[in-house]
């Protein structure tokens, strides 16, 4: 069943949940959101480290010379048919010096962004300005996306590698395809910048730039209003419910057999506890 009509299907979510996104995920999780016509309201999205403008590079194994190499032949190959089909990344890869390329092959993220001329839906644009909140969280040192800046809807003029425009002065801000210019100009849209690298994210800023975003509006303000913040009161329902006595080994193990990677156990494991303590004052 498509992941949409998963999340349709979830009586957990009809009264609306909150997404948070890593790296990539974020995407997927954006795809739910503008692609799934008569789904449950997405309140809150926070994204870490996302290549919402897309990247530049393929995020490999690092800087040494086989990655180099490896790198540039992917890029050669990019928007072909079997790259398409085979590798996740050739999704969201958006080359300033070959757009026509990826705003015709490129099978994702033109369709995700209403790049595509002739081709933008109003509805992509509708879902995205029902959000009460985007949380764009970008990493000072994120060396995994190129430019870091993507993290926040930046990116490259087309045709040239330099300079990064910031989210405002891009196309995609200024003829408000996707509504990020109306969630903006709303005051919806939070850009954050975090030190560390791709994900790196400390238990500080989790607390203070995550957290806040999964528990009910009044403990919200009390924690912006009061310096001592306050503990949470009610945890909203995310992608899915949790009771407090649930395990965290029961919540990833459950029914599902997905592989979790260890990074993304960690971070969702210390996110359910940080949601259990209290509030950081807003400083």
């Amino acid at each position: 069943m498509p992941l949409a009509e998963q999340v349709k299907e979830m009586k957990e979510l009809r009264n609306g949940y909150n997404i948070v996104g890593l790296s990539q995920g974020n995407l997927i999780g954006r795809g739910v959101l503008q692609f799934c016509a008569g789904g449950p309201p997405v309140k809150n999205f926070i994204s870490l480290g996302g290549p919402h403008a897309g990247t530049a590079s393929v995020p490999l194994c690092g800087s040494g010379v086989l990655c180099i190499i490896a790198d540039r032949l992917i890029k050669s190959e990019i928007y072909t048919e079997y790259i398409q089909d085979h590798l996740a990344p050739s999704g969201y890869l958006k080359l300033p010096n070959a757009i026509p390329s990826y705003l015709e092959k490129c099978r994702f993220l033109p369709k995700l962004n209403n790049e595509v001329p002739g081709e933008k839906n109003s509805s992509y644009k509708e879902r995205f300005t029902s959000l009460q909140n985007l949380v764009l969280i970008m990493f000072e040192h994120d060396t995994v996306l190129i430019p870091k800046e993507t993290s926040w809807f930046g990116y490259y003029p087309d045709g040239t590698f330099n300079p990064v425009l910031p989210p405002q002065q891009t196309n995609l801000y200024a003829e408000d395809w996707i509504g990020l210019k109306t969630l903006d100009e709303a005051g919806k849209v939070k850009y954050i910048s975090v030190p560390g690298n791709h994900l790196g994210i400390s238990r500080r800023d989790m607390k203070r730039y995550v957290v806040p975003y999964l528990v009910d509006k009044a403990s919200r303000k009390r924690s912006i209003e009061n310096d001592s913040g306050v503990q949470s009161k009610k945890i909203e329902q995310t992608a899915t419910t949790i009771d407090k006595k649930t395990s965290t080994k029961a919540i990833f193990e459950g029914s599902s057999s997905y592989f979790w990677p260890s990074s993304i156990k960690s971070f969702v494991a210390e996110l359910l506890g940080l949601m259990e303590e209290p509030l950081p004052p807003d400083t």
